[in-house]
């Protein structure tokens, strides 16, 4: 059995050293437990957490009510006080989401509604002179502005929520997976990873990519499972970054189940273009060689997989070829931005989406957190789920139930 500080209360473990698992464990500690976090690579925040936008995203997507949208809206305040707290750069640059057909003037009209509707402040609709004044580049039929959607550096939020948490004595546990989980219930959880045996109070995962499989060792039903998607980027030459000032992003579209290519500048200055979305072959596939044979045979064979390849394979095409051809790719975001050129764009780092689907072939669309005795699952955190992290860790330690 594995040495834990000392207590006559068994500490409360959590799996994944990712923003959600991170800002979990931290209020964990704030809160007078003695936690310990189980993370299977060498540094924190390796995964989805490092490989996001660096957008503080402000809610105008999300339903109502949803968990979504009540969570995005608090957790922008607490990221908010945590750059402050931190001294890490927060800056307000703004989004603006541009529509280009009546169909999508219909659609961003519903955005402005939510907006309102989630108290979202400061949005106001653009007609094309006025979005010339905030974005002299870009063009649309009409736009909504956010001016108060923001960009950080999540990479340094994580460091710094890694930092409170062995401060105030908690354990993180680098380069250490878990191989089973046994929950007891009335007597806590065990947890193994390789030799060592962990005995806890109750368990939180946070495993992102590997959310299902590890929710599976505590003996979780398989769905939703989680299906790997590749979000490719290019970035714009340092000379062309002025071509935007602030965020540039396209109306979604409802019978897409991704948002599609947006202009993303970055904190360090560079502009992200990008991403689309092709199905990766492995959970943690970054490069289009990267192949896991045993997790793309699980992929292939959920019933879903196959539902949702039978109703998008249009959109899997075009994504493909964006995903092959620069041209194709710049073509996208040339909607918005039509002084932009292929030449301009240079290969950025690719992300991996964990996305959670149904065995119906439905994208889950919200958080998604089941139970099971001792162990809670995070099962589903989509975006906003950087923005709302800290907000994710109070609804879920808010339910977590003593089992000692």
């Amino acid at each position: 059995m594995a040495t834990l500080p000392s207590s006559q209360v068994r500490p409360v473990g959590v799996v994944g050293a990712g923003l959600v698992g991170l800002a979990v464990a931290r209020l964990l500690t704030q809160r007078g437990h003695e936690v310990v976090v189980f993370e299977k690579e060498p540094e924190v925040s390796l995964h989805q957490s490092g490989h996001n936008s660096g957008v503080v995203h402000s809610g105008i997507y999300y339903t109502p009510g949803s968990l979504k949208a009540v969570l995005c809206r608090r957790g922008v305040t607490l990221i908010q006080e945590f750059c402050a707290k931190h001294e890490l750069e927060y800056r307000e640059i703004g989004k603006v989401i541009v529509a280009h057909s009546d169909a999508e003037l219909e659609r961003l009209r519903d955005l402005e509604t939510r907006a309102e509707a989630n108290g979202v402040p400061g949005v106001r609709w653009l007609e094309p002179a006025q979005l010339r004044e905030i974005e002299p580049n870009v063009q649309g039929l009409a736009a909504l502005h956010s001016p108060t959607t923001a960009i950080v550096d999540y990479r340094q939020i994580a460091r710094a929520m890694a930092d409170e948490i062995t401060e105030a004595g908690g354990r993180v546990l680098l380069g250490c997976p878990v191989t089973a989980i046994t929950p007891n219930p009335h007597r806590g959880v065990t947890v193994r990873s390789g030799e060592q045996q962990y005995q806890l109070d109750r368990l939180v995962i946070c495993a992102g990519l590997q959310s299902d499989t590890v929710a599976g060792l505590a003996g979780d039903q398989p769905s939703p499972a989680i299906i790997a998607f590749r979000g490719e980027y290019y970035r714009l030459r340092p000379e062309r970054a002025g071509l935007v000032r602030g965020l540039v992003y396209p109306v979604p579209d409802p019978e897409y189940p991704f948002l599609g290519t947006h202009l993303t500048p970055r904190v360090d200055g560079t502009v992200d273009v990008g991403p689309n979305a092709v199905f990766a072959f492995a959970r943690e596939g970054y490069r289009r060689s990267d192949v896991n044979l045993r997790e793309l045979g699980r992929a292939l064979a959920w019933p879903g997989t196959r539902r949702l390849a039978r109703e998008h394979w249009r959109m899997g095409l075009r994504e493909m070829r964006g995903s092959l051809s620069k041209r194709v790719f710049t073509a996208a975001a040339q909607q918005y931005v039509p002084d932009l050129r292929p030449d301009d764009l240079v290969p950025a780092p690719a992300g991996v989406r964990a996305q959670a689907l149904d065995e119906r072939g439905q994208l889950v669309d919200d958080f998604r957190i089941s139970t099971v005795g001792p162990v809670t699952a995070v099962r589903n955190a989509p975006s906003p789920a950087a923005t709302s992290c800290m907000a994710i860790a109070e609804h879920v330690v808010d339910r977590l139930a003593p089992t000692s």
